[in-house]
Formats: C-alpha cells, structure tokens, sequence
C-alpha cells in the first residue's frame, strides 16, 4: 500500500495547527491530484490572494462575510460551501466574525508549502 492510499485527519487538531501558526493559510495534506488547508481571515481583514489556476472548493467552518465571485457577492456564513472555477477572480471580504475556511484545491493547489 503507498503512502498516499489513504490518510486520516482530526480536524480540530488541524485547526488548532493552523491557529498556531499564525499564518493564514496551512496546507495539510498535498497529492498529484488534490492538495487541502486551512484559510484564516480576522474580522475586518482584507483578502490578498489572487486568481488560481485550478478549481477549489471552500467550506466555512466558523466566521461570516462574503465572497465575491467575478463581481458577484455573495454572503456566506457557517456551513456555506463555495466552488470557484480555476482562473475565476475572487475576495472574501465584509468579514463580520473571523472565518476559518477548509480548502480543497484540485491538481494540488497553488502553494509549495511544507506538508
């Protein structure tokens, strides 16, 4: 069995990694086709990322705001799971409650990050 046929991870223990990195974003698990963090944006932060090159998916684990997706916002809170096409602009923003967001990036995300 390769070392890639399956993991399992606590998410509260991933969250807590996250939080004490004091980054915002970690990225935890990266394969060929699929790599996974934890995005975290303060109350009145202001997004900084730019556009991907591969699909993503978001799910808001805590905090509300909105998302804007080629000009479009839309307002997201717990529970809220957002895809966003490779290529498409997007922003979190009018961060009312601090958001921690589980990311899902397809072909293995944009980042080098130490896994």
């Amino acid at each position: 069995m390769s070392e890639t046929a399956w993991k399992n991870f606590d998410l509260g223990k991933v969250v807590e990694r996250a939080e004490a990195q004091g980054a915002p974003y970690l990225e935890f698990l990266r394969v060929p086709s699929l790599s996974c963090g934890i995005y975290t944006l303060a109350a009145g932060e202001t997004d900084a990322q730019s556009t991907h090159d591969e699909d993503e998916v978001y799910l808001v684990l805590t905090g509300r705001g909105r998302l804007t997706l080629d000009g479009s916002p839309q307002e997201i809170s717990q529970g809220s799971i957002l895809f966003v096409p490779a290529d498409t602009e997007h922003e979190f923003s009018a961060i009312t409650e601090d958001l921690s967001l589980l990311v899902f990036f397809g072909s293995g995300g944009p980042s080098g990050a130490d896994v």
